[in-house]
């Protein structure tokens, strides 16, 4: 049995944590989850996450659930991996940023796109400001990125921001800009983003 238990269904946000998982390279236990069956409202799940979702890891009997968090968490648990500059390096901060743009602004702005409200609140009081705004500094980070966020040294903070830019463009969700097409033409030849998609397509 492995260190590392991982909490899965598949389709879901935990595919991004799949990927991270390949991505790391150490040996981990599956442990699959069906939504419609409702195992993720069971007491046994809710133990590990009382939010009844998914992805959830456990690592040395420690429950991580927040698919940042976890990515975060695996980064800085497998420095072997390289998926995170180390504290004390320049580039941490930028990295950390980026690790929680995805989920507080550029998914709630892609949500925002895909589900519009009849009126868009203020500025002020959307954590991610404006769906223009959010979109174009998203495009000019990948754009200066050359490939990845951080230059030439792919990190976790690119499957956090990738994922979340694969799955809105797939889904027509978020526009179709130059720099996010190339963006996931690198993502989708990386090794371990294709195990990832095999292991969930068995």
């Amino acid at each position: 049995m492995a260190k590392l238990a991982f909490y899965h269904a598949n389709p879901s946000r935990s595919a991004t944590i799949r990927w991270m998982l390949e991505e790391i390279g150490a040996p981990y236990d599956v442990h699959r989850i069906n939504l419609r069956d409702g195992d993720a409202q069971k007491p046994e799940f809710l133990a590990l996450n009382p939010m009844g979702k998914v992805p959830v890891i456990v690592h040395d009997g420690v429950a991580i659930s927040e698919v940042a968090a976890i990515a975060t968490y695996l980064a800085d648990a497998f420095p072997e991996a390289k998926l995170a500059p180390p504290i004390g390096d320049p580039r941490r901060g930028p990295y950390l940023k980026w690790m929680f743009f995805g989920p507080s602004c550029l998914e709630p702005c892609i949500l925002e796109t895909a589900f519009p409200r009849k009126e868009s609140p203020p500025r002020s009081a959307a954590g991610f400001g404006s769906v223009d705004l959010t979109l174009d500094v998203t495009d000019a980070a990948i754009a200066a990125g050359k490939p990845w966020l951080l230059g030439e040294q792919f990190t976790a903070a690119d499957i956090i921001i990738g994922a979340t830019v694969r799955w809105g463009t797939l889904f027509k969700m978020m526009p179709e800009r130059p720099h996010f097409a190339d963006y996931v033409k690198h993502i989708e030849a990386r090794p371990a983003f294709k195990r990832a998609l095999a292991l969930d397509a068995q």
